[in-house]
């Protein structure tokens, strides 16, 4: 089977269902670049969400990966749920590199959308520290490998990177060993605000688990307080706010796993890595203008640098920096 668009991923679905295909309505979601990813909107039945792995990812860099890194989310999925805050896997066509899972509320925003525009709700980030913190606790043999957490993040982020900035090897390269021999607990890989829908609660929807490995999950908290600084340089005015989010979800995670006293330096080895990368790696954010890139890539490499012993104080450097 070919890549999927709306009219084929129709078709494809009233065959699977035994439907008319003129009673199904598909539209294909924007934002990813490693799946095409459409939302059906079925005759007497909720709406479904139909995804389907890419080999060449939509990026200006050439970037390939694994097709069959699918079957992580479905298979972790199927370990994680039923919860209300996960999808529901509807059935799955491996063949064809793709599956159906249960949709979230046709209106919810993805986090981003909302961290974008300002709003910042403590009670999202705890969610996220609760859901996560459940990766810590699973015991499982399944998802060894990281194979393509190492094609998805570590090349493309931390090797591509350190090509660019080559006084700062030493650092991608200590983060890189940490994430290949620190193997402690469920990882995500894509610990993202735009993986997160909000249904009505609010209550946070976590989607996209097709890098998920056992491995280093201190990449994973690194991740997600990346994306609260990032925010920062785009919506100044907000910074407080932001940092106010990240702690808040910072410390609802440490208390849930309070015996885990590695996890803030592990989590402090990867921050700066990943702020720089989402500046000068193969997948960098598209909401910095050129100065925010040059605020953004200043207050990296001072972070990677200088990283300090905790985490409430790379806010504190953040908020020096933007009075220098």
């Amino acid at each position: 089977m070919p890549d999927l668009d709306p009219h084929s991923a129709a078709a494809y679905l009233a065959e699977q269902l035994n439907l008319d295909i003129n009673s199904i309505s598909v539209v294909e979601l924007p934002g990813g670049v490693s799946n095409l990813v459409f939302r059906a909107t079925l005759p007497g039945q909720p709406d479904l969400i139909l995804k389907q792995s890419l080999a060449k990812l939509r990026v200006k860099e050439d970037w390939f990966s694994d097709r069959a890194r699918i079957f992580h989310e479905i298979d972790a999925l199927k370990l994680l749920g039923p919860r209300p805050d996960l999808p529901e896997i509807l059935f799955e066509d491996r063949e064809n590199y793709l599956f159906a899972m249960s949709a979230a509320h046709p209106e919810a925003p993805t986090w981003k959308q909302q961290l974008l525009n300002g709003e910042t709700h403590p009670t999202l980030a705890a969610q996220a520290a609760n859901l996560q913190s459940t990766f810590f606790k699973l015991q499982t043999d399944s998802f060894r490998g990281l194979d393509l957490f190492d094609q998805l993040r570590l090349d493309p982020y931390y090797r591509f990177t350190a090509n660019r900035h080559p006084d700062l090897l030493k650092h991608f390269n200590r983060a890189i060993e940490q994430s290949r021999t620190q193997i402690r607990a469920l990882t995500h890989g894509d610990w993202s605000p735009k993986n997160f829908l909000i249904n009505p609660g609010p209550q946070l929807f976590s989607i996209d688990y097709e890098v998920i490995h056992l491995g280093d999950p201190s990449f994973d908290v690194a991740f997600l307080l990346n994306h609260f600084l990032l925010k920062s340089w785009r919506r100044a005015r907000s910074r407080a706010q932001y940092a106010g989010l990240a702690l808040e979800y910072w410390q609802t995670l440490k208390q849930l796993l309070s015996d885990h006293t590695w996890l803030e330096p592990a989590t402090l080895t990867h921050l700066g890595c990943l702020h720089l990368a989402r500046i000068d790696g193969k997948s960098p954010v598209e909401y910095l203008t050129p100065i925010q890139q040059i605020q953004a890539r200043r207050f990296a490499r001072d972070l990677i640098q200088n990283t300090p012993n905790h985490i409430h104080e790379v806010f504190e450097m953040q908020a020096e920096a933007f009075h220098e």
